[in-house]
């Protein structure tokens, strides 16, 4: 009977253990600034990276931007416990106003947090046309 208690009690551990066992993204940094532009070199680019802290493979499901002058693009394959991966924004203010913007994109996961929210920002200059 003792036998059957202890195999118990450590089957339910176990399991437990397992359901704590998860995904966990972490970021370098949530904002990126990319300083004063000019009007004539319209589009900026950058890389947010990020770690996978957690103990099982984290799956980017998702990352929109708040506008379509902003486009993410991620790596679609699993990221292993330890390993990183990088969102690359791309900005296109090609017919926009001059002047500072700040656009967000959205990141889901199937890890912890389920969402992360990144920020661009700057500010694009009226070109010279001397």
């Amino acid at each position: 009977m003792k036998k059957k208690v202890l195999l118990f009690a450590m089957l339910l551990f176990c399991c437990i253990g397992q359901a704590f066992a998860q995904a966990q993204i972490k970021f370098d940094k949530v904002t990126y600034n990319f300083g004063t532009f000019s009007e004539s070199q319209p589009v900026q680019k950058c890389t947010f990276t990020f770690t996978n802290v957690g103990d099982k493979p984290l799956v980017i499901n998702q990352a929109l931007a708040s506008c379509g002058c902003t486009v993410p693009s991620y790596t679609k394959a699993p990221i292993k416990p330890g390993e990183k991966g990088v969102i690359s924004v791309t900005y296109n203010g090609k017919g926009k106003f001059p002047g500072h913007f700040k656009k967000a994109i959205t990141v889901r996961t199937n890890g912890v947090p389920e969402m992360t929210r990144l920020y661009i920002e700057g500010e694009m200059k009226e070109a010279n046309n001397k």
